[in-house]
């Protein structure tokens, strides 16, 4: 029998997630290392789990996530995005739930750059008439 598995490439801010789905009995590796030793937070590990949740098979497959780049809030959202693109390759009539979810698409919000003459990005030095 070959070996079946699904890919999936999910994007949040910096973050870039490669996501390999493969039938099994539920274990979820980041990085090498189980999500409960990967994230911290409670909240950010419903983040990664919520395609599966919503489709209802977070015991059916095996999650292996390979992500960098940005910080964990955005590694937790680009993995998410991944799940549910490669959900989408499990079955294609899982795409209804999880375009009404939102997961499917990329969300677009990065950081805006540093402008010339100001502080940050929009906040300008402080007004002085004299």
């Amino acid at each position: 029998m070959a070996n079946v598995q699904y890919l999936g490439t999910g994007r949040r801010k910096t973050s870039v997630a490669r996501v390999r789905l493969v039938p099994g009995n539920g274990q979820f590796i980041i990085n090498k290392r189980p999500i409960d030793e990967y994230f911290d937070f409670d909240t950010l590990r419903v983040i990664a789990r919520e395609p599966l949740v919503l489709t209802e098979n977070l015991g059916g497959y095996d999650v292996f996530v390979n992500v960098k780049g940005g910080g964990y809030t955005g590694q937790a959202g680009a993995i998410r995005h991944g799940i549910a693109r490669a959900l989408l390759e499990v079955d294609p009539e899982l795409r209804p739930t999880l375009k009404r979810a939102g997961f499917l698409t990329r969300d677009p919000r990065k950081v805006e750059r540093k402008k010339y003459g100001l502080k940050k990005a929009r906040k300008s030095p402080q007004f002085s008439k004299r």
